[in-house]
């Protein structure tokens, strides 16, 4: 990587790159890093590890040229991290014995760091220190909700939080016939939440949820497209009624209830 970035002999377009212009391809290697898991394909995974340790490199290599750290640097901090977050291993804390009760303990941990971080800089510290704000809104939102039960800010059962879904909604609908924009964008983005609300409460992941959703629309939308094309037909062809019996069909081949 230095010597692609090398501005007398090194690739041209690596040389232009800046954090910024990186920090999306970042983002993209990790979710197919993710992609290659769920399809449990270890070669792919092999892969897409070898492209995602390649932008922690990049990005290390454009410190490194700046004076703020290397690559070595970056190996260091981790591996100090992951000793001070595990005393119990590798000092003299009791040892854990349950998977929960370790989680338990490296949150302690991340949250006592966090303290400290906030006094250095001479602000009081919050419960929702340290959420990156270039998560994907759904993801974000769940770390931000984890944060705050963690700290008793928290629906104590599900029928609460689909309570709250329901309010919600309700509000929605009122802000969809007023045809107020800016209120409906607001009232839209309160029930997505709250139905991430939904998820913390019963301890499931909102991200992983819509994800298997995206994938279960996009095979039934396939099935219908296949369907209609048996009788020489689009999607645009069909009337919406039409198009729904198609779709109900899909959804019953797809779980074989017939």
């Amino acid at each position: 990587m230095a010597r692609l970035r090398d501005p007398e002999g090194g690739c041209p377009w690596d040389v232009e790159q800046t954090f910024d212009t990186i920090a999306p391809y970042t983002i993209e290697e990790a979710y197919e890093v993710d992609d290659a898991i769920r399809r449990r394909d270890l070669g792919d995974l092999r892969d897409e590890l070898g492209d995602l340790l390649l932008q922690v490199v990049f990005h290390a290599q454009m410190a490194h040229e700046s004076g703020a750290f290397r690559f070595d640097d970056v190996v260091e901090a981790v591996c100090d991290k992951l000793v001070r977050r595990h005393p119990n291993i590798f000092g003299d804390a009791e040892a854990i014995e349950s998977a929960a009760a370790q989680l338990e303990a490296w949150e302690v941990h991340k949250a006592n760091e966090r303290e400290s971080a906030a006094e250095r800089e001479g602000r009081a510290a919050s419960v929702l220190d340290g959420v990156p704000l270039g998560l994907p809104a759904l993801l974000r939102s769940r770390k931000l909700l984890r944060r705050a039960a963690r700290a008793g800010f928290a629906w104590p059962a599900p029928g609460d939080a689909l309570e709250k879904v329901s309010e919600e909604l309700a509000e929605l609908r009122a802000e969809v016939a007023s045809g107020d924009r800016e209120r409906l964008h607001e009232e839209l983005g309160d029930l997505l939440i709250a139905a991430s609300g939904v998820a913390q409460v019963v301890d499931l992941d909102p991200e992983a949820a819509l994800r298997d959703a995206n994938a279960r629309f996009e095979r039934r939308l396939r099935r219908v497209e296949e369907s209609l094309a048996a009788e020489g037909r689009t999607l645009g062809d069909a009337e919406l009624s039409e198009l729904l019996e198609h779709w109900q069909r899909a959804k019953r081949e797809e779980s074989g209830s017939w």
